[in-house]
């Protein structure tokens, strides 16, 4: 299925059972909620899929279970990342071969890599498959940017054709689009920003708090891209405190509890993180609660069309 960069695309987190095992019943039921509340694309093995601590035998299951579950309604995209060039081609390859949409790709992890070599490493690896590839532009956590004479060099390849976006500096998607225009679509990574980032050009959102709050994610999306700007932002004021959960290096424990309260997850997570227990878990409960108690009404988002012409700020 060829990728539109365009929409809500859940960075979905992985399910697991109190004895440690995938647990895709309650994975089920979250997919089904995304597809429901009109997402555009599902990606699995993020940072919050904790594919860190996944199997290559559980990722695989992950896969072929999440292509079944979505019946080609969207497109199904893998994150890789790998330390190793040749792992992350082997990765590419395999991806293809099970029916996958695209990739999304982090540069090299566990190694600081250089401008000349983060460029080989992603050139090297669109090179080995057709698959399209969205680059995960993410300095903060991962130490490496990709900038944008990074990105004149990637612009070779034609299956690179996106970016998520989380360099925090919302500007970042005008410096994009006034340099390289439509080349590539620019998915916003950063749940606080995502709001403004759209409105700045931005073409979609790679969301985390989606995993809870599917629809008052999509609402924004779609109110924005309708040019009805203020609906959004008083849904976006009421979600600002869910989404800073994001924001934290517990960020899946976080959004985990997110899901077990809206009844949509589990807060299990596998080791070496920990659930949340004492201060910490109640202090989060109650942002969680209150956000759910004060659930706004949402317009008919999903019959909502699209201005013509780019929201002019």
């Amino acid at each position: 299925m060829k990728i539109t960069w365009e929409g809500v695309f859940p960075a979905v987190t992985t399910k697991f059972t109190k004895d440690d095992t995938l647990d895709f019943n309650m994975f089920g039921v979250n997919i089904d909620k995304q597809l429901d509340a009109g997402v555009d694309g599902i990606i699995i093995g993020g940072t919050l899929g904790e594919s860190s601590v996944l199997t290559n035998e559980e990722k695989n299951s992950l896969l072929k279970y999440t292509l079944e579950k979505v019946e080609g309604k969207v497109p199904v995209v893998l994150n890789i990342a790998e330390g190793s060039t040749r792992e992350a081609v082997k990765i590419a390859e395999s991806a293809a071969k099970a029916g996958l949409s695209g990739l999304m790709m982090l540069p090299p992890m566990r190694y600081k890599s250089d401008h000349r070599e983060t460029v080989a490493y992603f050139k090297a690896i669109a090179e080995a498959t057709d698959l399209q590839i969205m680059i995960y532009n993410n300095p903060v956590d991962y130490k490496v940017e990709v900038t944008l004479d990074m990105f004149e060099e990637l612009a070779a390849c034609k299956n690179i054709d996106a970016v998520k976006e989380s360099t925090r500096d919302v500007v970042n998607v005008t410096r994009m689009i006034n340099r390289f225009g439509d080349r590539f679509s620019i998915m916003s990574g950063v749940d606080t920003l995502a709001m403004e980032s759209l409105v700045m050009g931005a073409k979609g959102w790679v969301a985390g708090l989606v995993c809870a709050f599917p629809a008052e994610t999509v609402a924004i999306y779609r109110l924005v891209k309708a040019g009805r700007i203020q609906e959004a932002v008083e849904i976006n004021r009421w979600f600002m405190p869910l989404l800073e959960l994001d924001t934290y290096s517990k960020l899946v424990q976080y959004i985990k509890l997110a899901e077990a309260e809206a009844g949509i997850g589990t807060e299990t997570v596998r080791a070496p993180r920990l659930t949340l227990i004492g201060k910490e878990r109640e202090e989060v409960l109650n942002i969680i609660r209150e956000g759910i108690e004060n659930r706004p009404a949402l317009p008919d988002y999903l019959n909502l069309k699209k201005k013509e012409k780019a929201i002019q700020v």
